[in-house]
C-alpha cells in the first residue's frame, strides 16, 4: 500500500473507498471480457435526460466494436464493478463530432461510483483517463454525489512538474501533489497545445486519426498507471475510489472501443514500471 498523507486516511476513514452496492470484481486468474462483440449486454447505457429522445442511436455495435454515435452527452457503464486489474482497450475516432473547432473528445472513466448521472447530470464520480486529442492519458477528477446527495470524495497523489505554461504534467522525480477537484496533464503534453480539431501535440503517442489506439489502465490498490499504445504517461496513488465501475465516455464525438480486457495484475509490479 502506498504511504499517504493523512489527509487523505482521514477522508478515507470517513467516507468507504468503495461505493458501490456488490463487491467488486476481481480477475485473478483469467480475463474478463465485458463486451462480448455481438452485443451490448453486460452494460448500462445512461445520457443526460435532456437528450434521451432525441440520442436514440447513441449506442451500438458496428463490425465487433462498441460505437459511440457522438449524439447527446453521457457514457456507457460496465454493469460490474471492478477492483486490482489492468484493463486494455483500443479505441478509434469516427466521423461525427460535437461541431466546434476544438479537438474530438472522449475519456474511459475508472472507478466510478453513485447513482447514475451523480455528477452534473452527465457523469459518475470517477477517475478519468482523458483521451482528447493530444491530450491522451490527462487525469480529471470528476465529483459528484450519493443518492443522499452527500460528496462522494474523489482523490489522489501524484508526482507533477509544472511546465513553462504553468501547468503540471505527472514528472516521477517532480513534486507530490494532492488533487480533489482538477486535472493535471499526462506526461509530454506540449506547452502552448492549442487543441484544435485533428491537432497532435510533438510528443503524442496515440495513434494518427483513424488508426486504432491501445489504451492501459493498470490499477494495483491505491495506485493508477496509464499507458498509451505502451508508453507510459501518467501515474498517481493514494486514490480513492480505489474501485468501481468502467464508464467509456460519451461526449458529443462519435469514436469506436474493441478488445476490451480486464486481465489479472502480474504478480509483480512489472508492468506498472514500463517492463
Amino acid at each position: 500500500m502506498t504511504w499517504c498523507p493523512l489527509a487523505i486516511l482521514i477522508a478515507l476513514a470517513v467516507f468507504p473507498a468503495v461505493l458501490t452496492a456488490a463487491e467488486p470484481m476481481e480477475p485473478r486468474d483469467k480475463v474478463i471480457h465485458p463486451f462480448n462483440g455481438v452485443d451490448l449486454e453486460g452494460f448500462v447505457p445512461y445520457l443526460r435526460p435532456v437528450d434521451r429522445a432525441a440520442a436514440r442511436d447513441a449506442y451500438s455495435v458496428k463490425d465487433g466494436a462498441i460505437r459511440i454515435s457522438g449524439e447527446g452527452m453521457g457514457y456507457l457503464a460496465t454493469a460490474d464493478a471492478y477492483k486490482n486489474y489492468h484493463l486494455k482497450i483500443e479505441y478509434k475516432w469516427g466521423e461525427r463530432t460535437d461541431g466546434s473547432k476544438y479537438v474530438r473528445n472522449s475519456g474511459i472513466l475508472l472507478h466510478a461510483n453513485g447513482p447514475d448521472g451523480n455528477a452534473k447530470g452527465i457523469w459518475m464520480a470517477s477517475i478519468e483517463v482523458q483521451l482528447a486529442q493530444g491530450c491522451e492519458g490527462d487525469f480529471i477528477l470528476i465529483r459528484g454525489d450519493d443518492e443522499a446527495g452527500k460528496p462522494i470524495p474523489v482523490a489522489l497523489f501524484s508526482s507533477v512538474t509544472k511546465g513553462k505554461d504553468g501547468r503540471p504534467r505527472w514528472d516521477p522525480s517532480g513534486e507530490r501533489t494532492a488533487y480533489t477537484n482538477r486535472q493535471f496533464w499526462w506526461s509530454d503534453h506540449q506547452v502552448g497545445f492549442e487543441e484544435l480539431k485533428d491537432t497532435r501535440g510533438e510528443k503524442d503517442v496515440a495513434s494518427p486519426l483513424g488508426e486504432w489506439t491501445l489504451v492501459e489502465c493498470i490499477c494495483r490498490d491505491d495506485t493508477i498507471t496509464v499507458k498509451i499504445n505502451g508508453r507510459i504517461v501518467n501515474k498517481c496513488d493514494c486514490v480513492t475510489p480505489s474501485a468501481g465501475k468502467i464508464l467509456l465516455e460519451n461526449e458529443s464525438n462519435e469514436i469506436y472501443f474493441r478488445n476490451f480486457e480486464i486481465c489479472p495484475l502480474p504478480e509483480a509490479a512489472a508492468a506498472e514500471n514500463g517492463d
